[in-house]
Parts: structure tokens; C-alpha cells; sequence
């Protein structure tokens, strides 16, 4: 029991062990299972060192020790480089134990004899490095090993130390759970004298077979990806992208998709493009109809460089400043109404638009301006016919909106020079309101007064002074 004792504290040992991981995702590994004791290669013999030890490695009724349970327990970290450092423990219980005795009786044709040494119980403590070439043959499923080690064994009540050459070989049902296989050559140092006075070395064999359990590989996220590798540990992803997810399903990760919730496209940073265009929906104005990058995904049909949208004539082309609407020419002159200063009366281009003032016009609005009479020595009409020349006049100054007139109004002689300037000037007045009332812009006219300084006829007959008191309406240059 006391051996007992001593398995049960060094597997205590194990169990608290520190060291690196099993491998790059799980720290740890235990394995547990049966064991087989074979003692033929320290029972010497055989026509060399190979033949003594290798001679009969399979004879498992003849030479192996094997209990009907549970025999062994391992566990072991992970430290880099594909090695791996771990504890062990095993018990068994020798009942066959080989010797090389060719004289003696009962040997067999090679001179070795297997007795019974009474029930001897085993057991083992031991250390091991171990490098695996799973990785090297690239494999995940086969993995071979070869180790080296040292222990302590226990044969009753004799304990050795022992150098421990070795190789395994783990076949994985999944990432984390296998077969486990191992053969340990234990060398020990020192002799034992039996109870049948047989001095012997206590070297032997020890093959294990059991299951194995990888574990301890953290994956915070549960998206079987351990956290060591993946870029977003926290939040459940994708393999293809170091864990990180990819919410919409588009190929492009989310910490990279500008729409992460919405697939798209990869030239557009996984936004989507409803309508084709190029342009990202969450960029583009007109998102469901095809467009110009240069306004904003919205189409333009006329090609005026105004969006369909904000086109009032989208089918004809035409500048911004007319809303994307052609200007009207309403007189016909092709001067654009935008240009024209008089756009309802047609007009050459060389006058912005607007009819140059004739010499029949100028004429015509002589003849009625002189025809409007003044009383002597007022601002009044004289005659009932002054209204129709004055709608005359007006009728004529329509036809030229943009041309500037002055009106002069002139007296007799009678009266001072004062008296006369002033009545001249109300007279002009008079004429000009008479026509602002009939329609013709202020600004166009321009009233003067010139007194009777510029008579037309003479002031010593009663017509000529009639003649005098009167307007003229003259084109200013």
C-alpha cells in the first residue's frame, strides 16, 4: 500500500503541473488506459544486444503483465515547437517474469524461462519530453511521437531509476479526442535479488494503450475558433476571416464592410448598388434608377448637367440658371428672353433685342407732340383733341420699350425769361405723366424745359405764339 501512496501523490503532482499547451490550442492533454509490463529484456541472452531485447517484442500470453483495468494516467502541456512535457503514473502487478537460464529446467528453445515472483507489485513514476511530427507529415489525424524520459520504478520493496527512451503514435476520432499508443524502453540502474535468490535487472518494457483528451483551448465567442487566433474573440465569426463575423453574409467582413448589415459589393467596400451605376446605394441619390457619379447616381436624360430630378424640362436640354429649361425667345428675334430687353417686340441683336427707333417714328411723334396746345401762360391743355394725340404718342413709344426720350416743353415770348423757364418745365412735366399714365415707363422720359428760348414761329402774330406754346418729343442719343 505504501507504493499505492506513492502513485496516487505523484499523479496529484500531475494534475497540478504548469506548463505551456499541448498544442497551439489546447493546453493540456490527459490520457488514461492499461499497461503492459514486459521484463524479456533484461533477462539477457540472445546472440546480441538487439536480439536480446527485440527477439520476442509481440509475445503478449508468453511475457507481457497486463491488469484486467484501469493502469495508467498521463497528462501532459504543450511547450512549443511541437514538444511536449508530461507526468505519468502506472501500477501493474508482475506475474511473469522473464530470465535466461539455458541449463536450467523448463526453459524454452531459446533458453528463457518465465516464473511467477509472487505477485509482485509495480510501480511507475515518470517524466517525459515528447516531440510529435503530426504537423511535420501535416496530418490531423495520425500523430507520431518520439520521447525521452526518466522515472522511478518500484518492484516491491525495491525502487530504481530509470532513463526512458520512447515512441507513441495518437490517432484523433476528433480535434480533442483520440487512441493513445506508447512503448517505453525503461533502462534502469542497479540489481535486484529476487526471493528466489535471482540477482537481475530490474530494464523493461512498458507499452500503454488508452484514450486521450485534449482541453483547455478558450474560445470566449463559442465559434470554434480559439481565441489565441481569433481577431474578434468576443463576437462569433467565420473561420475564413480570424473569427470576425460577417453579418450580412457578402464575403467581407464587417470590421471592412461600410454597409455590414446589408450584402454588397466588394468594389464598393460591401455596400450594395441596386441600380448598377457604380455608385453605393447609401451614396446615391437616385438608388433605384441607373446614374451619373458626377450627380450623385441621378440620372440626366437631356444631358444638360441637371439631374432629371431637379429638371423642370428633363427631356430638352437647358441651362441651371432656367431650372434645366431651354429660354424662351417670345418675339421671335433670336435674341433669347433672358438677353432681350424688349422680349415681347422683336429687335435686332445689335440693340440688345429691342427695334431701333425709326425716322418715321421720330416724325410721327413730332407731329402729334406740336399738335398739343397749351392755354397762354399755363400748364393746361387748350383743345379737347390732345388726349388722342397723346394716346398717340404713347402707342408710338410702346414699339421701343428700352429707347430714352426727353421731352421739351417751350413758351411764348410773353412774360419774363423766370416766368417762362418755370412754365416750360410744368409744361414738359404735364406731357410726361400724361404718358407714364398711358404706360411707358418714367424712366424711359426725361422732362425738360427751354422757356421761349427756341421759338418755332413768331412771337408777334397770335398763331405764332399758339405755335411756340408747345412740347417736342426728340430721341435721346
Amino acid at each position: 500500500m505504501k507504493h499505492l501512496n506513492k502513485l496516487l501523490v505523484a499523479v496529484m503532482m500531475v494534475m497540478g503541473l504548469s506548463s505551456h499547451a499541448q498544442d497551439s490550442n489546447n493546453p493540456w492533454a490527459i490520457s488514461f488506459g492499461v499497461n503492459a509490463v514486459d521484463t524479456k529484456a533484461s533477462a539477457g541472452g540472445g546472440h546480441n544486444w538487439l536480439d536480446a531485447h527485440f527477439s520476442q517484442p509481440f509475445a503478449v500470453k508468453d511475457n507481457w503483465n497486463i491488469l484486467p483495468s484501469v493502469s495508467y494516467l498521463s497528462v501532459s502541456r504543450y511547450i512549443g515547437d511541437n514538444f511536449s512535457f508530461g507526468l505519468s503514473g502506472s501500477v501493474n502487478k508482475i506475474t511473469k517474469a522473464v530470465y535466461f537460464s539455458p541449463t536450467a529446467p523448463g526453459h524454452d528453445s531459446r533458453g528463457y524461462i518465465v516464473t511467477n515472483p509472487g505477485d509482485l507489485m509495480y510501480y511507475g513514476i515518470d517524466g517525459t519530453i515528447r516531440y510529435s511530427f503530426m504537423n511535420l507529415i501535416k496530418s490531423k489525424v495520425i500523430d507520431p511521437s518520439l520521447a525521452v524520459g526518466g522515472g522511478y520504478t518500484f518492484l516491491g520493496k525495491d525502487s530504481f531509476g530509470t532513463v526512458n527512451p520512447g515512441a507513441g503514435l495518437n490517432l484523433w476520432f476528433t480535434e480533442n479526442i483520440g487512441l493513445s499508443f506508447t512503448t517505453t524502453y525503461k533502462k534502469s540502474f542497479g540489481d535486484r535479488n529476487d526471493s528466489n535468490g535471482v540477482i537481475d535487472s530490474p530494464s523493461h518494457f512498458q507499452h500503454t494503450a488508452g484514450l486521450i483528451f485534449k482541453f483547455g483551448g478558450k474560445d470566449t465567442d463559442g465559434d470554434g475558433i480559439y481565441d489565441k487566433d481569433d481577431a474578434c474573440p468576443e463576437v462569433a465569426g467565420l473561420k475564413q476571416f480570424n473569427g470576425c463575423p460577417d453579418t450580412d453574409g457578402d464575403g467581407i467582413q464587417d470590421s471592412a464592410d461600410a454597409c455590414p448589415e446589408v450584402a454588397g459589393l466588394a468594389a464598393l467596400n460591401g455596400c450594395p448598388d441596386t441600380d448598377g451605376d457604380g455608385i453605393a446605394d447609401k451614396d446615391d441619390a437616385c438608388p433605384e434608377v441607373a446614374g451619373l457619379a458626377a450627380l450623385k447616381g441621378c440620372p440626366d436624360a437631356d444631358g444638360d448637367g441637371i439631374a432629371d430630378k431637379d429638371d423642370k424640362c428633363p427631356t430638352v436640354a437647358g441651362p441651371k440658371e432656367n431650372a434645366g429649361c431651354p429660354w424662351p425667345d417670345t418675339d421671335g428675334d433670336s435674341v433669347l428672353d433672358k438677353d432681350d430687353a424688349c422680349p415681347t417686340v422683336a429687335g435686332p441683336v445689335s440693340n440688345k433685342g429691342c427695334p431701333e427707333v425709326t425716322t418715321e417714328a421720330l416724325d410721327n411723334l413730332k407731329i402729334q407732340a406740336r399738335a398739343v396746345y397749351f392755354n397762354s401762360g399755363k400748364a393746361t391743355f387748350k383743345t379737347a383733341d390732345v388726349p388722342a394725340r397723346l394716346d398717340a404718342m404713347a402707342n408710338i413709344l410702346k414699339n421701343y420699350p428700352n429707347a430714352k426720350f426727353s421731352i421739351e416743353g417751350h413758351t411764348d415770348s410773353d412774360g419774363s425769361d423766370a416766368y417762362n423757364q418755370k412754365l416750360s418745365e410744368a409744361r414738359a412735366n404735364v406731357v410726361k405723366n400724361a404718358l407714364v399714365e398711358r404706360g411707358i415707363s418714367s424712366d424711359n422720359l426725361n422732362a425738360v424745359g427751354f422757356g421761349e428760348s427756341t421759338p418755332v414761329a413768331t412771337n408777334k402774330t397770335a398763331k405764332g405764339k399758339a405755335q411756340n406754346r408747345r412740347t417736342e418729343v426728340l430721341l435721346q442719343k
